[in-house]
């Protein structure tokens, strides 16, 4: 008889809904590899309690809760250190004959045979939470879970910090500045952050996280820490401790939650100290299809047919921040197959992709993106990425190739699409050489969405007139229509009602009447004005439509896009 869903069983027990549930199996056929379970945890919909529950009926065991067991040191020694940490299990009681051992996720046939042939027992498993579970192995074993499966250190207290007054540099390797450090990235990648700012002030040093776009200030860490906490960071990111005169660039690879973690490091010498800022790479948050980019209907499939073409350069823009790099990702990843040669050139490799050759820029040894683009040409690849077009020598190769067969990707930083084609003139591209290789350009930006569980249908009255004209619509056009706002709860926690983001667009895509513009070198109003006749929609167009939809509102809207006329009142 087969088992039932864990997700059926959540249902059935009323800790989630339906919708949720869908949710994270849709975040799972997005390419997300962990358990639906520690989906719907990381989403807030429920706890790791409840979902231990749900394993522990859906696998026929009990349930228990660790924190009731004193667990006596005898049995603690009959399943080592490594064993426990590698199977995250441990053994909770012994009678005569067996030995209950705590785990948050059923064992499998081979798992319990070798327990069995290690302890010399029978094994009866029952299941816990896995923050227990680890908080037991760290609680008797000591920390012997290492980074790669850290939690959140309750010791480590940020207002209040264990080291002496004259903590500095001489601290950077003490356990105190290790687990604060620890705790730090611990806690911005369970919230979802996308960066960790570290700025030293005059009186202490500020911690922020961007989380969905907004900066969110933390807990500040004592001033006495500065010193030792910003060497420690540029420790682990392999730079210079000891160098504070000029910025320097680093990199972090940590495994998290079971989960393998890059981080991009910086750190910027300014008036109290140097500013050090931590880009969290993800590559399973981050390796999202171009099905689920909030593309439109309409979008998606012209996307779908874009990146099937032979040749051509396919351009996406936007400021930093905004996802170009993931679409892009997401575009190759759809062209990744056997009988495809793909080749990029980035600066630097965010996220390693199997089956595409990708070689990183390094500007001290002369490896440019010209240089490296030179020699994908001889590689004789299909499809090329080119991280960033920054200058007419880079442009005019990416020109170059797509002219002579070879489907090319990649980014600029303009407003909009139409800019695009304006910014290439400017760079010294020939007007006749944009027009005959540019095929598309996909603007983007990223807006917060609504949080599902505590957003509030609104009274139609209660939207103020000046925001409908900023977005182009009249009273008339919300008939029909239910409007929501933010409120805040439990689920998006700091996030005043929101969780999450998605992607607004407005695609660009040339015909005949575009390129003879093009061919013109006109001003990018008269380009833009032309490709909203030829079809285009707009940023504003598609993201108001969200609002529409009720996935977000118009002070959303309006912070990411043109604000026309716009009155204050």
């Amino acid at each position: 008889m087969a088992k039932k869903k864990l997700g059926k069983i959540l249902l059935e027990m009323g800790y989630v809904t339906q919708e949720e549930i869908d949710d994270a199996l849709s975040e799972q056929q997005g390419g997300n590899k962990r358990r639906i379970g520690e989906i719907l945890v990381e989403a807030k919909a429920c706890d790791e309690e409840q979902v231990a529950k749900a394993v522990a009926a859906q696998s026929g065991l009990k349930y228990c809760q660790i924190s009731k067991f004193e667990i006596p040191p005898d049995v603690i020694s009959l399943v080592s250190r490594d064993h426990a940490v590698e199977r995250k299990l441990i053994p909770l009681k012994k009678g005569k004959r067996d030995v209950i051992v705590a785990t948050p996720n059923e064992l499998d046939f081979f798992a319990l045979e070798d327990l069995r042939f290690v302890l010399g027992f029978d094994v009866k498993p029952v299941i816990a939470s896995d923050t227990e579970v680890v908080a037991a192995i760290n609680r008797y074993y000591g920390e012997t879970l290492g980074i790669d499966q850290l939690e959140l250190d309750e010791d480590v207290d940020l207002r209040n910090n264990e080291l002496p007054e004259d903590a500095d540099d001489a601290y950077e390797d003490d356990a105190p500045i290790v687990r604060l450090a620890n705790q730090i990235i611990a806690t911005a990648v369970a919230e979802g952050a996308s960066d960790i700012h570290i700025e030293p002030m005059e009186k202490k040093v500020r911690l922020r996280y961007r989380i969905d776009g907004a900066c969110i200030e933390q807990d500040s860490v004592p001033k006495k820490l500065q010193g030792a906490l910003l060497s420690r960071f540029k420790i682990m990111g392999k730079m210079k401790p000891e160098e504070k005169r000029i910025p320097q660039d680093g990199r972090i690879k940590m495994r998290l939650g079971g989960r393998d973690i890059d981080f991009r490091v910086n750190s910027l010498p300014a008036t109290h100290g140097e500013s050090i800022v931590l880009r969290i790479l993800d590559k399973e948050k981050a390796m999202v299809p171009l099905e689920n980019r909030g593309l439109s209907t309409r979008n998606r499939k012209k996307m779908d047919e874009l990146i099937k073409r032979p040749n051509g350069i396919v351009l996406v823009t936007g400021p930093t921040g905004s996802g170009k790099t993931t679409t892009l990702y997401a575009a190759l990843t759809k062209l990744n197959r056997p009988d495809v040669k793909l080749i990029t050139a980035e600066n630097p490799v965010e996220y390693n992709i199997e089956g595409i050759n990708q070689a990183e820029v390094n500007h001290e040894i002369g490896r440019t993106f010209s240089k490296i683009l030179k020699a994908m040409l001889r590689q004789a690849p299909n499809v090329i990425l080119v991280g960033e077009i920054r200058d007419e020598e880079t442009a005019g190769i990416a020109i170059e190739a797509a002219l002579t067969g070879h489907l090319v990707f990649s980014t600029l930083h303009t407003n909009d699409a139409p800019s695009s084609i304006t910014r290439l003139t400017d760079m010294g591209v020939k007007p006749f050489l944009v027009a005959s290789a540019v095929v598309a350009i996909l603007a983007q930006r990223l807006l917060r969405r609504l949080c599902k569980k505590c957003k509030v249908q609104l009274d139609p009255k209660e939207i103020k007139t000046w925001e409908l004209e900023a977005v182009g619509l009249k009273r008339e056009h919300l008939r029909g229509k239910t409007i929501y706002g933010p409120v805040g709860c439990e689920t998006c926690g700091r996030g005043e009602g929101y969780k999450g983001r998605t992607g607004v667009h407005e695609l660009l895509e040339m015909t005949p009447a575009l390129r003879e513009l093009a061919f013109q070198a006109v001003h990018s109003a008269v380009m833009r004005k032309a490709a909203v006749k030829e079809g285009m929609i707009t940023l504003q167009q598609d993201a108001t439509v969200k609002v529409l939809d009720g996935q977000t509102t118009f002070e959303e809207v309006l912070k990411i896009t043109h604000r026309k006329d716009l009155k204050l009142g």
